[in-house]
């Protein structure tokens, strides 16, 4: 059987991820208020610029991994379908008496697609752009009369484009393989990319998911910066998210044993030709990659590096 992944990042494919949240802000003190909120650094960003970032919790727990999008006029955020509305909830929270900011909610009257391999290529090729220099740059061009943004980023560590657009854009991607959600959460297990609800909870913070570059350490104060610092001055994270080839698939969350001791959980798993492959958090003491561990019914699980995790450390 032909490997999924495979497939996608040579010739392509679209996933149609319009169930994703999408929120724009907008107002003098936008990226003012996302950098005091957020864990990257969003001053530094000009128009044409995006970033990674991560929402924590006072105490460093992480909330969600977010995209943003720096505009002219407004900031543009993809977060996870299941954390839409906590964010609004959130963000409503803490914007006080004399911020400009207004936050709205564009998800049901916009459109976002990731993608990747020679489908990017070709849709590249076809508005005429040249290589965007960084990942997450991005630029605006008019399409069937509506706004199109292309983002130099597929959301994985596979070569492609996220596509944003206030009108469906079947005419542009209907010739090109789809992907249903079950084949998006089998990519990005299989690249590594930590998701809401499993490995992104809070029950973690940013450090142990491995998501250093949502982290900036040098721009001061924000919800969570304090315990962030912390650890990593004193080398606190005692655990880290790794890949883990599985003889067998389980059903997450299962604990990961050493001579019988609970070691880690897994959070992920997908099921592969001969066996299956999962992430899971890891205890930093015992090292990584090649360290072998087993879940309560016996089944191995090596620990190996995923490409997203890696591209991004």
């Amino acid at each position: 059987m032909t490997d999924l992944l495979e497939i996608v990042s040579t010739s392509g494919a679209v996933y149609d991820c319009s169930h994703w949240g999408r929120l724009r802000l907008t107002g003098g003190d936008r990226l003012k208020f996302l950098h005091n909120q957020s864990s990257n650094n969003c001053l530094v960003l000009q128009p044409g610029q995006g970033a990674d970032t991560v929402f924590l919790t006072s105490t460093a727990r992480t909330l969600d991994l977010a995209t943003l999008l720096v505009h002219q006029e407004w900031v543009d955020l993809l977060v996870s379908p299941q954390r839409r509305e906590f964010l609004l909830k959130w963000f409503d929270k803490y914007i006080f008496f004399g911020d400009d900011v207004q936050v709205s909610d564009r998800t049901a009257e916009s459109y976002c697609y990731r993608v990747f391999g020679g489908v990017a290529e070709k849709i590249a090729a076809q508005f005429g752009l040249e290589k965007l220099a960084n990942p997450y740059d991005h630029v605006t061009v008019a399409h069937e009369g509506a706004p199109l943004t292309l983002v130099a980023t597929s959301g994985l560590a596979i070569a492609g484009l996220t596509l944003w657009s206030d009108r469906p854009l079947s005419d542009l991607l209907n010739p090109y393989p789809p992907l249903s959600d079950a084949d998006w959460e089998h990519l990005r297990i299989r690249q590594g990319r930590p998701a809401a609800d499993a490995e992104l909870t809070e029950a973690y913070n940013p450090l142990e998911a491995r998501l250093g570059h949502t982290i900036s350490f040098n721009k001061g104060c924000y919800i969570g910066q304090e315990t962030i610092a912390r650890l990593n001055t004193y080398q606190g994270v005692k655990q880290y998210l790794w890949g883990l080839e599985l003889s067998a698939a389980v059903t997450p969350p299962t604990p990961l044993l050493l001579e019988g001791e609970k070691v880690g959980l897994l959070t992920s798993c997908t099921s592969l030709n001969g066996g299956a492959f999962g992430l899971g958090y890891v205890r930093t003491k015992l090292g990584g990659v090649g360290l072998t561990l087993h879940t309560p019914e016996r089944v191995t699980a090596q620990v190996v590096e995923v490409p997203f995790l890696k591209s991004v450390a």
